[in-house]
């Protein structure tokens, strides 16, 4: 386990009404890099992407900085508007 994974693990022990707000953070980060890619793939700046798949820059940016507490709706409407699908998996 990395040292940021032992703190968040002792965090969590210590102060359990964090692990919520670890878990959102955690799901934020992950649809920061899948958006990211998902233009970084389509060769797109963040203007031009946010206008392909109809969404303001603001939210493209906000999700991409891991910012934005980011639904599964609103991932799939990304997707679909860029001809990808979703898969969620639970591991």
């Amino acid at each position: 386990m990395s040292k940021i994974q032992d703190f968040i693990q002792n965090d969590i022990k210590e102060h359990p009404e964090v692990k919520k707000e670890y878990e959102q953070v955690s799901l934020n980060l992950d649809a920061s890099v899948l958006i990211r890619e998902m233009r970084d793939d389509l060769g797109m700046t963040q203007k031009e992407f946010a206008k392909y798949v109809g969404k303001p820059q603001s939210t493209i940016g906000r999700i991409e900085a891991g910012s934005m507490n980011v639904s599964i709706g609103l991932i799939d409407e990304i997707a679909n508007a860029a001809h990808r699908k979703v898969k969620l998996v639970l591991i």
